[in-house]
């Protein structure tokens, strides 16, 4: 195997006998399979369309899917990955027959294997090595992280019944375009196409939430878990949400949100659920500990699984694109209404969470909710009270030096306000940083794709400021990352033109050295270094 799709990969380089996310070499091979007759599904389909011929919006939630199952820490079960393999090879098949003029097809859409071992073996031969000049490999493999990451937002946004075809036509060109012989020029092109289409899939999500559950707002979030015993729902998918706590109301069990599933409480259609009463533990990372002493079952609606322990093993389920061997998942395609019964009905058996917390936090600051303090705001950079805004979006994780960003958010003057989204805000949205004139100083859009709305807030402070670009505002970024969904957000954010990014706890292993010299050059990105380095180059 050799992977090296996200931040904590092995010693910097890559992971090449067993993933540091735990998925094991096999994992690997048929992980980077299924991106590869994923591209031979979307070359059948471009054959398709070149000659006038729908092709079907499962086909496109196909796509999305399979892509969605090969992000970091999502789908460790081979038995799953074999599954999604075969049907892609079958519907490919079944699709293929309908192209009259089959030449231009090559590679994964003739691909027909069923043994695994055979499988096995190609996976091994189609993985990222097999793009032997360092540039292009690095460019291919930054485009195909940035599809998965809009894959995860337009999945989300499907299973709520919104679409946007041109997404899923520009995923399936863009996967078809990385098995082509491009010129680097090509590749930086569709670098920041990707970029662009990540805005749209952002966009796509934020409509299909907010019509959906209606607009974030300012909540206060308890903490503290009550008597009854509960459930613990984390990940990322509200539709999945919705199903729980309507499925559970009246059962005498109560519901909470793990890590990136927080900003659930920030909707005003989850808070007429009585036994919706809050958060419980912090970033993915820390789950071993925390689900140990949730003590009820657990919900694991996306990524962020850590291969979890036998001591709550029983009691973790998986649901759409998650998976882990040994733990039951709860099926349901996208329309269809999940039966979580089963997690429902061992809840009740189950004691009540141990308490590891006390007190509460205050979140849900997605546009909607910023702009509508938007005097206040801009009352406040106009006297003076709010020097600087600190884009601190982005992931967290297990990595000692990540403790940096902690200590960057307590360094920064009384003057500065961060604004961030995705699980990146559980090193400092805990440390009671105050607010400046009753805004607070830690303004929590939501989830990584919400990192749209800290896009949106930025546009309109420009424009009530008069500014040719947000690039002119006194806001700053200080990102850090982890996984593919970060990859989109950083390419949306450099498709919109936003310099000067700092990105860390390290840059990313994908990212040669001529294709870090081409960033550096155009967007003026630079890691992290020291709190006080970078205090001084940003705030200072």
């Amino acid at each position: 195997m050799f992977c090296y799709q996200c931040q904590e990969t092995a010693k910097g380089q890559g992971c090449q006998i067993k993933g540091v996310c735990g998925k094991e070499a096999s994992t690997a091979c048929l992980q980077d399979l299924l991106i590869w007759v994923t591209k031979g599904l979307s070359q059948v389909t471009q054959a398709l369309r070149k000659e006038g011929k729908q092709v079907p919006k499962e086909i496109n939630h196909l796509v999305t899917g399979n892509l969605f199952k090969t992000i970091t820490n999502a789908n460790f079960s081979d038995q799953d990955l074999l599954a999604s393999i075969e049907k892609t090879i079958q519907v490919k098949e079944d699709l293929r027959r309908q192209v009259s003029k089959q030449e231009g097809l090559f590679g994964p859409a003739l691909y027909q294997e069923k043994d695994k071992q055979a499988l096995l073996e190609k996976g091994a031969q189609v993985g990222v090595l097999s793009t032997k000049d360092e540039d292009l490999r690095s460019l291919r493999e930054l485009t195909i992280y940035g599809l998965k990451g809009l894959s995860a937002y337009t999945k989300h946004a499907n299973v709520l019944l919104e679409e946007n075809e041109e997404i899923d036509l520009f995923i399936q060109d863009a996967l078809v375009a990385t098995l082509e012989e491009k010129s680097i020029d090509d590749m930086v092109d569709l670098v920041l196409k990707t970029g662009h289409y990540g805005v749209q899939g952002m966009a796509l999500l934020d409509q299909a939430n907010t019509r959906a559950y209606g607009h974030p707002e300012m909540t206060e979030v308890s903490l503290e878990p009550r008597k009854n015993p509960g459930i613990l729902i984390s990940g990322h998918d509200l539709r999945d949400m919705e199903m729980l706590l309507e499925q559970s109301k009246d059962s005498g069990v109560d519901i909470y949100t793990h890590s990136e599933m927080l900003p659930a409480n920030y909707y005003p259609a989850f808070k007429k659920y009585p036994h919706f009463v809050g958060n419980y533990g912090n970033a993915w990372w820390k789950q071993k500990e925390e689900f140990e002493s949730f003590n009820g079952p657990i919900l694991m609606t996306t990524n962020c699984i850590v291969p979890p322990k036998e001591s709550y093993k029983d009691r973790l389920f998986t649901t759409g694109a998650a998976g882990f061997p040994g733990c039951k998942h709860i099926p349901g395609e996208i329309g269809e209404e999940k039966d979580f019964s089963e997690i429902i009905a061992l809840a009740k058996t189950c004691p009540a969470p141990e308490k590891i917390e006390e007190g509460s936090l205050v979140g849900g600051f997605a546009h909607n909710q910023v702009f509508a303090l938007a005097d206040q705001v801009v009352d406040a950079v106009k006297s003076g009270a709010i020097k600087k805004f600190v884009v601190m979006a982005g992931c967290d994780g297990r990595q000692k030096g990540r403790s940096y960003y902690t200590d960057f958010a307590q360094a920064l003057p009384k003057d500065t306000v961060i604004l961030t989204a995705g699980c990146a805000k559980y090193r400092y949205n805990k440390l009671n940083l105050g607010d400046i004139q009753g805004i607070p100083r830690v303004l929590d859009a939501g989830q990584c794709n919400d990192s749209y709305s800290l896009v949106l807030i930025a546009l309109k402070l420009a424009e009530i400021f008069g500014l040719d670009s947000v690039n002119d505002l006194p806001l700053v970024y200080n990102i850090a990352w982890y996984e593919q969904k970060a990859v989109i957000v950083l390419l949306a954010l450099l498709s919109l033109g936003v310099q000067n990014i700092h990105l860390g706890p390290t840059l990313p292993a994908f990212i040669s050295p001529n294709v870090l010299k081409v960033l550096v050059e155009k967007f003026h990105i630079s890691p992290i270094t020291s709190v006080q380095e970078d205090l001084d180059k940003l705030i200072y």
